[in-house]
């Protein structure tokens, strides 16, 4: 009973000491190179590793260490095709991308200033806008004013006028009257004058 419970402990043990030595490392820059089913070139060949490949050493030794793949392979390879260093190539690759990145990145901003130069001119050519259209505001403001004034000084000049031919016509009226008047007494004396000489010659 109790053999089994070692066994099993052990077998936990080697698993965890196994998870925890685990460590990222790379194909080294060769062509290809192989991975077997055991450490040795008598075994089996399970995959073809190429350069650059990455993979998971789950067990390092001197001549062949164990390693996983990305995709869950796992086998032996020769440890000195191994390296803890990153591949020239992937360190390329990872440059390229983010030059690529970068150059979209500029291209956007080249992109949104142009975008806002146009805005800004278009602003600006509103803003010219409106401060033309505030002046004359003000210019039509100036003369509504002045025509109203204008307005109300012909109104009273018209009335005075109107005031004017009144009055007039009354001292037409007045003159009239008065030749006529002038007129009559003139008559009348000149007929009495007439019947005064008459009686004076009978």
């Amino acid at each position: 009973m109790i053999k089994p419970v070692k066994m099993l402990f052990v077998i936990c043990l080697w698993a965890w000491v196994s998870a925890a030595s685990a460590q990222q490392m790379y194909v080294s820059p060769v062509t290809r190179i192989t991975m077997r089913t055991g450490p040795g070139v008598e075994h089996k060949i399970v995959a073809m590793l190429e350069s650059g490949n990455r993979i998971e050493v789950l067990e390092y030794k001197s001549d062949w260490s164990l390693v996983r793949t990305d995709n869950e392979k796992q086998g032996w390879v020769l440890t000195r095709f191994l390296t803890d260093e990153q591949p020239l190539t992937i360190q390329v690759e990872k440059l390229r991308k983010e030059n690529e990145r970068l150059a979209a990145a500029l291209e956007k901003s080249r992109e949104e200033n142009q975008a806002l130069t146009k805005k800004n001119a278009a602003l600006k050519n509103i803003e010219e806008k409106y401060r033309k259209l505030e002046k004359e505001s003000a210019d039509f403001l100036k003369l509504d004013a002045r025509y109203k004034a204008l307005l109300k000084l012909s109104e009273d000049q018209k009335q005075q006028i109107e005031t004017l031919k009144g009055n007039l016509n009354d001292e037409e009226i007045l003159w009239f009257l008065s030749g006529a008047g002038v007129f009559i007494v003139g008559l009348i004396l000149g007929l009495s004058t007439r019947k005064k000489k008459r009686y004076s010659l009978l």
